[in-house]
């Protein structure tokens, strides 16, 4: 889409789930629907990402959900740098579910980051958040070309904005040593910032993030205008980058953003193809019917996709547990 979020798609599913939901203890999450079944029970370890950014926050408010509608599951909150690292742990086995940005998982499959595929089935396409790629407002730079030189952080390693910022440049025409690259978490870069160490940042999520409300108070932020750059930020088979598209920073996100041509970077809620089906089939209830509970309340910006939009996975197949429920929900 190009310039902003069409209504009819973005209906407020309020969707956006905490990444990585993990970790089962021995097939113990079977719902069977029976009036004597107790209900799922087990431990539910859910990596999510960085402590004060928007997978942490959406994995926290599903953790809660979680345990309200069934009492016997134990969810246990993970923070991790993000999308890489929540597949990595889900390959391990230290993770059942993980929240990642589709071009992530689209890229994993191709064995593009990782040593080799990493096999991966959708629960669901639940919501997309923004590209923000911010500099300092005293600083020269207007476009990502012009950023040779000048010292930026692009997502903390084991991010999907990390691989996905290396791309950036190289779609910007910039050469590997153009621009002296650090991999910083989001509050360490954000201290960075401040102090003038590095001139910009670039992070995935929701908007407005208060870690950038905060810089843009000091000391200013000025945001680079991305999408220009979409037709060229292929992957590293070669392709276009998956479930990107252009979007404009929303009207009131920070004091000078609006308008600005950004790329929306839509997430899945993906998890190993042996998740027992009935688990599968539980938890895709649960996103659906409790979709208004997982919206943090600072994240008034965030795209959200509407019920039809979350069986849109693309490369990544739906469990056959998330069909079952979303067609006795939906037809």
């Amino acid at each position: 889409m190009n310039g902003g979020p069409h209504p009819a798609r973005r209906r407020a599913l309020r969707a956006g789930l905490g990444a990585a939901l993990g970790g089962l203890l021995g097939g113990a999450l079977a719902a069977d629907g029976s009036r004597q079944d107790p209900g799922p029970s087990g431990v539910l370890r859910i990596a999510t990402g960085e402590p004060t950014a928007f997978y942490a926050a959406f994995g926290r408010l599903l953790a809660a959900e979680i345990e309200a509608a069934h009492p016997r599951l134990v969810c246990r909150i993970r923070t991790t740098p993000g999308s890489l690292t929540n597949i990595e742990l889900l390959r391990d086995r230290r993770a059942d579910l993980a929240l990642v940005l589709t071009d992530t998982a689209r890229a994993v499959q191709a064995a593009g980051p990782l040593p080799g595929p990493v096999p991966l089935r959708a629960i669901g396409r639940v919501y997309e958040t923004y590209l923000q790629f911010a500099v300092r407002a005293d600083s020269p730079v207007r476009t990502v070309a012009d950023l040779a030189g000048h010292t930026v952080s692009l997502g903390a390693t084991g991010s999907g904005a990390a691989e996905l910022g290396e791309r950036l440049l190289r779609a910007a025409g910039l050469a590997p040593g153009d621009v002296p690259v650090r991999h910083l978490p989001l509050e360490t870069a954000a201290a960075a910032m401040r102090t003038g160490a590095i001139e910009g940042l670039l992070v995935a999520g929701g908007v407005p993030l208060p870690t950038l409300s905060d810089l843009d108070v000091r000391p200013g932020l000025r945001f680079l205008p991305l999408g220009g750059l979409l037709a060229r930020l292929g992957g590293a088979d070669g392709r276009a980058g998956a479930g990107l598209e252009e979007v404009s920073l929303p009207q009131g996100a920070y004091r000078a953003a609006a308008g600005v041509a950004t790329i929306g970077v839509s997430n899945l809620l993906v998890c190993r193809p042996d998740l027992d089906r009935r688990v599968a089939e539980t938890l895709t209830r649960l996103l659906v019917l409790r979709a208004g509970a997982l919206v943090p309340g600072n994240a008034v910006g965030t795209q959200f996709l509407d019920v039809r939009s979350l069986i849109g996975t693309g490369a990544i197949a739906l469990h056959p547990g998330a069909v079952r429920a979303y067609r006795a929900l939906h037809g």
